[in-house]
């Protein structure tokens, strides 16, 4: 009797596999047969996905530098130390302009510049008589008292774009700058700088001396601004400072 029970279990037990197996099957399909189970599988998986993506984008973003300040950061000027490397200062000052001489009050203006929008007075003060014609005068003549020699300083930092020997306005330096001025400096003597060379604010590139134009003058410096090279001619006491 025990032998045929024994027989009985193990017949039994292949069909209690096989029937579980079936049964799970069978809820597999059942559960696989709902509408919602799909979008409900993708909408998980989508999360997933998603939930890595903002981590990963949230451990690759830099952390803002310590050193820069509110106050930087609201006016755009980082005073502190961006990736390694120096903040450049973006507002440099901007040089002033000197006279070109050094001791104003030793010198007189003997010709002054013609300006349209002066009196008739003036206009006819600033004319330049040049054999049978008379032509405007577009810079200022300078000249000391005693007639003497005196220094032609640069009146700013700047590029010497020529140098030359003219049979009527004399020997001729002419500086480009930065600020797109070019300062012309005609009827002089012992010039001190040459060609492509960079001048400072207040460098002595030449000495006063004399010109065929304006012979009357005797010992005197003409001075130019010009709105770029072969531009036209401003009035100089416009950007000059006091000196």
């Amino acid at each position: 009797m025990s032998e045929q029970k024994r027989d009985l279990v193990q017949e039994e037990a292949p069909k209690s596999t096989e029937g579980a197996q079936s049964g799970t099957s069978s809820t597999w399909k059942r559960l696989l047969a709902k509408k919602w189970v799909f979008p409900a599988t993708y909408m998980a998986a989508a999360a997933i996905i998603l939930t890595l993506m903002w981590w990963y984008q949230g451990s690759s973003i830099t952390k803002p530098d310590k050193n820069v300040s509110l106050d930087a950061a609201k006016s755009g000027t980082v005073t502190g130390n961006v990736s390694g490397t120096d903040a450049v200062a973006t507002n440099a000052k901007q040089e002033t302009m000197q006279w070109p001489i050094k001791e104003r009050s030793e010198l007189d203006v003997v010709l002054p510049f013609f300006d349209n929008k002066a009196s008739n007075e003036v206009r006819q003060a600033a004319m330049v008589e040049y054999g049978d014609t008379f032509t405007p005068h577009m810079g200022m003549d300078f000249a000391r008292h005693d007639n003497q020699v005196f220094d032609v300083l640069a009146v700013m930092g700047g590029k010497v774009t020529a140098v030359q020997k003219d049979p009527v306005v004399g020997n001729l330096v002419e500086i480009t700058h930065s600020n797109g001025l070019v300062s012309v400096y005609q009827s002089l003597a012992e010039v001190k700088v040459a060609k492509d060379a960079e001048v400072k604010k207040g460098d002595v590139i030449a000495k006063a001396g004399r010109n065929e134009l304006e012979k009357d003058q005797g010992t005197h410096l003409h001075f130019e601004l010009r709105q770029g090279q072969g531009g036209p001619a401003v009035n100089p006491e416009q950007y000059l400072g006091d000196h």
